[in-house]
């Protein structure tokens, strides 16, 4: 196969959880397994670190990654879903997986894909796993698609876990209370693995030290360890200075990541850090300082917080929870503009009950949708939206959406695009940002 034809077998003949929703989730790891023994168990001939959580979890994945580069590992990054190139999800040292790559290990296993009949994530987490171990990554970060303990790369047994937070999202499969959500995430937890967990939450504390105990993994909380302030915002970076609860003196960072929340994954993997240099990684803290400098050129993160265009500025972000959604909105409230514009859209499997009366009523705003099943067209949302007191047209796309709302704006505006990463993916390419 060439490339673009094995990218479209994959898309065409497997169950997408991004295209076809709960029906793509397999419940259990089956299926990965078989891959990989098939494989000859490529999951277990690198070294790994394991993160899941409701939010933050993509960031925590690449600002790690970066930090491991520039301390001079081979790092592997594995995460999901990609918005603009497949590649985006596989890369070494921040560079995707070729495209010749993907179209031999696609070629040479179609006969095992065929028999073993796997969904699209499954398939591609493995592809990741040959990929590292082809490669002989020194270490590679290894985020969740959905969930943690029924995930398909909870296979492998890392030297560190990481639950971010926990959050409402995807209910209909991960449960409808949040000490229900956290059982599935602590999944990952492994016997005798250390795990850092963001965010120290009362509802869910418990879970974690119950099931830490029965692993004998220890525990540690980030958001107890240290605290991170704003110091300033300039047009590169955000200043921070982090402060250890049991020292005085302050580290400071440069992020090139923009969103305040970016403060609370910085804690996290700060944290991480600590456990990494207790396992033997020998990193510094000018490598930390490097890395944090040029997370985006490092590893290629996109669409969080991410300007696409100014005169009047267009920011994009792929929050699409109820928490996500507080924090954008928050970084909504922080940016000056005169008049806000909304280009949004949603999956159907969200819970618009909790989402639309976080969002501001002030607002004009573009109802859009992107073209999959899951998504909710966007007449039924500006319908649904109508009821919060959210006013605005509705159109049949991204790109008509983002024209409009641009040729509504006046240059002290502020036009955001979000509600899911799909609609951001659209923005991205319509506004000529590349992988």
């Amino acid at each position: 196969m060439q490339y673009q034809e094995a990218v479209d077998y994959l898309y065409a003949r497997l169950p997408m959880f991004t295209r076809d929703g709960a029906s793509a989730f397999k419940k259990d790891l089956t299926n990965t397994l078989r891959l990989c023994k098939a494989l000859g168990d490529p999951h277990k001939r690198f070294k790994s670190v394991h993160i899941a959580g409701t939010n933050g979890k993509g960031s925590t994945s690449h600002m790690l990654a970066a930090i491991l580069q520039a301390a001079g590992y081979k790092t592997g990054l594995y995460t999901s879903p990609h918005l603009l190139d497949f590649r985006e999800r596989i890369r070494v040292n921040g560079a995707m997986i070729a495209e010749q790559a993907v179209a031999d290990f696609v070629s040479r296993h179609e006969q095992l894909i065929e028999l073993v009949q796997p969904s699209f994530f499954e398939v591609t987490a493995v592809m990741s796993f040959d990929h590292f171990a082809a490669e002989r990554v020194d270490i590679a970060i290894v985020e969740t698609g959905l969930g943690g303990r029924l995930d398909s790369t909870n296979v492998i047994t890392p030297s560190l876990s990481i639950i971010t937070n926990i959050g409402y999202d995807h209910t209909n499969m991960l449960g409808n209370t949040l000490q229900e959500i956290a059982m599935e995430k602590a999944g990952i937890i492994k016997p005798g693995v250390p795990v850092v967990i963001g965010e120290w939450q009362m509802e869910v504390t418990g879970i974690f030290e119950r099931i830490a105990t029965e692993t004998g993994s220890t525990i540690t909380y980030a958001s107890q360890q240290r605290r991170v302030e704003i110091v300033r915002q300039d047009a590169d970076y955000m200043h921070l200075k982090a402060i250890r609860r049991d020292e005085i003196a302050a580290s400071a960072f440069r992020l090139d990541l923009k969103g305040t929340y970016q403060m609370k994954n910085l804690v996290t993997v700060l944290s991480a850090v600590d456990e990494l240099r207790s396992n033997g990684f020998v990193i510094n803290n000018a490598h930390v300082e490097q890395a944090l400098m040029q997370v985006q050129g490092l590893t290629g993160l996109m669409g969080r917080w991410q300007t696409l265009s100014t005169g009047p500025l267009i920011i994009c972000d792929t929050g699409h929870n109820t928490d996500g959604w507080r924090e954008i909105l928050a970084n909504i409230a922080a940016t000056p503009h005169r008049v806000l514009h909304m280009v949004i859209g949603v999956m159907r499997d969200k819970d618009l009950d909790r989402m639309l009366p976080l969002l501001p009523e002030g607002a004009q705003y573009y109802f859009c949708e992107v073209a999959m099943p899951r998504a909710l067209p966007a007449s039924e949302l500006r319908e649904i939206a109508g009821r919060y007191g959210l006013k605005g047209d509705f159109f049949p796309d991204v790109a008509a959406a983002v024209q409009a709302a641009r040729q509504h704006a006046s240059i002290p505006d502020l036009i955001f695009v979000g509600g899911s990463t799909f609609i951001v993916a659209d923005a991205l390419a319509i506004l000529g940002t590349k992988a």
